[in-house]
């Protein structure tokens, strides 16, 4: 129930729509909402692999683009990920002002297109411009899908939801990997053909996709923060009767009222101001956990293939297996332990992620140096570290994504994933591509230590810093600039880490 009052600064509006969202038990209707929302990751993890592993194709005479190796792997790439970063920032603003509906449907067609235009690519230009705005466009949906599922999630299964949807990039890297493997196999498909298709199926899932999304509805905290409240109650009120008739029973009553002063805007001043004052022990948190988990993966992925060539003499066409079997490792963290967040808490879980994570790549940098391993046993120490890593990483987004107040969410988002993207893809690679690209095997364990160390470091700073969120309402965690007592959402005070 939501009732208005007439203020002097705007409408007031006092409604138990969060306490109703909260309370439901989990039904098809959210199934729904993760199937529609949260496969965009795939696609992301799709696009990221297949590309690094057609990358030699491309470069050989007669595939129909005159491009060399180093410029997919290194240049296409940078602009996948300014493109990402840009995309991040400009949309992530735009959809705390316009909606996460309407913005996680126009990212979703910018991807759309992009990729398909990669697909018909004639020369290096017109791949380097589609490459950029394919990331332009999976940035964008960052900011626009966590914010959304986030709020559209009951709180109880907020942590779990949250890690698998992210997790489930690795089920495109596993799909990017044995599908360029087909791509590459000339017995099926010419040399100017296979990667044309890679691209154009990325273009076929997105438009599934968007069918599926146009059912979703907008976030009812969005829109009742923007005096669109009479809307908010219809959506809401229709989840309620689906997922009654569903149970077959009634549902339990909400607890919790929040009075709001509804305002259309909030300037990217107070914005800022918001985050890094207001909030600026969790927007530590927020850059530790990005930085220290952007590092790890650039340290284990960025030339894994190179180190299984050059030390362990497996074929460059092989590599795309043993990728993966990582990526398969990689999901399973997620999936597997993205419950405990939710029981054991936020604080134990991702503080131990962080250093499990990085406590066995410092014992498989040991162990590298030592000649103790082959291809095989590389693999499964790099499974165990990523197991472990992933859920940590997909913990990162979950966090951003629900410690700061609603107003704020989206743009926060952003600005923390094009920090870690930035961190990812140009600092990462500047670094890990000299030490893994030497071919010795000392360069090559402190590429791994210099990751695992950032990674340990950021679980350090979680252990002190993590807010225990877990099974609370949004706006119990950060509560809404809009909210009519504010100076109750001090995210620094005893009572918000509680």
């Amino acid at each position: 129930m939501t009732t208005t009052d007439q203020a002097a600064t705007g409408r007031t509006v006092t409604t138990n729509i969060p306490a109703r969202l909260d309370r439901l038990p989990w039904s098809r209707w959210h199934w729904t909402i993760v199937i529609g929302l949260g496969t965009v990751w795939i696609l992301d993890g799709l696009e990221v692999t297949v590309v690094g592993n057609i990358a030699g194709r491309l470069s050989e005479p007669g595939s129909g683009l005159p491009i060399t190796s180093g410029q997919v792997t290194g240049l296409a790439a940078a602009l996948y990920v300014a493109g990402a970063c840009t995309g991040a920032l400009f949309w992530g603003r735009l959809t705390d002002k316009w909606g996460r509906k309407k913005l996680f449907m126009i990212t979703l067609a910018v991807y759309l297109a992009a990729t398909a235009l990669t697909a018909v690519s004639f020369s290096t230009w017109w791949f380097f411009t589609f490459r950029f705005l394919t990331g332009f466009g999976i940035g964008g949906e960052y900011a626009a899908i966590n914010s959304a599922i986030d709020e559209l999630i009951p709180a109880q299964y907020r942590g779990r939801v949250d890690l698998m949807i992210n997790g489930s990039f690795w089920l495109g890297a596993v799909g990017g990997s044995l599908l360029s493997i087909v791509a590459l196999d000339t017995a099926v498909l010419p040399k100017d053909l296979g990667w044309r298709l890679t691209f154009a199926l990325g273009a076929v899932l997105a438009l599934v996709i968007l069918l599926v999304r146009r059912h979703v509805p907008e976030s009812p905290r969005w829109l009742l923060i923007h005096g669109r409240d009479e809307e908010a109650e219809r959506i809401v009120t229709s989840i309620e009767e689906r997922v009654a008739a569903e149970k077959a029973e009634p549902l339990v009553e909400p607890e919790g009222e929040l009075t709001i002063h509804q305002r259309r805007s909030v300037s990217f001043m107070e914005i800022a101001r918001t985050v890094f004052s207001d909030y600026r022990r969790r927007a530590v948190l927020g850059f530790s956990l990005f930085i220290g988990q952007a590092f790890l993966y650039n340290a284990i992925t960025f030339g894994f293939g190179a180190i299984l060539t050059k030390f362990y003499d497996v074929p460059t066409g092989n590599t795309g297996y043993y990728f993966a079997v990582i990526a398969i490792g990689n999901f399973m963290g997620p999936l597997l332990l993205g419950k405990l967040f939710d029981t054991v808490g936020r604080r134990v879980m991702i503080s131990s992620t962080y250093l499990l994570s990085g406590l066995l790549l410092f014992g498989t940098a040991w162990l590298f140096g030592q000649g103790s391993l082959n291809a095989t046993t590389l693999t499964a120490c790099w499974c165990a570290v990523l197991f472990f890593a992933s859920a940590g990483a997909s913990s990162a987004y979950l966090t951003v994504s629900e410690i700061f107040p609603m107003e704020t969410r989206a743009m926060s988002i952003a600005f923390f994933y094009a920090l870690g993207t930035a961190a990812g893809g140009i600092s990462g690679p500047l670094l890990f591509a000299d030490l893994t690209g030497t071919g010795k095997v000392g360069d090559t364990v402190l590429a791994f230590q210099i990751g695992a160390t950032l990674m340990c470091l950021a679980g350090l700073v979680a252990a002190v810093l993590a807010v225990r969120a877990e099974r609370r309402s949004l706006e119990d965690v950060a509560r809404p600039l809009t909210a009519a007592d504010p100076s109750a959402s001090d995210a620094d005070s005893a009572s918000a880490l509680r």
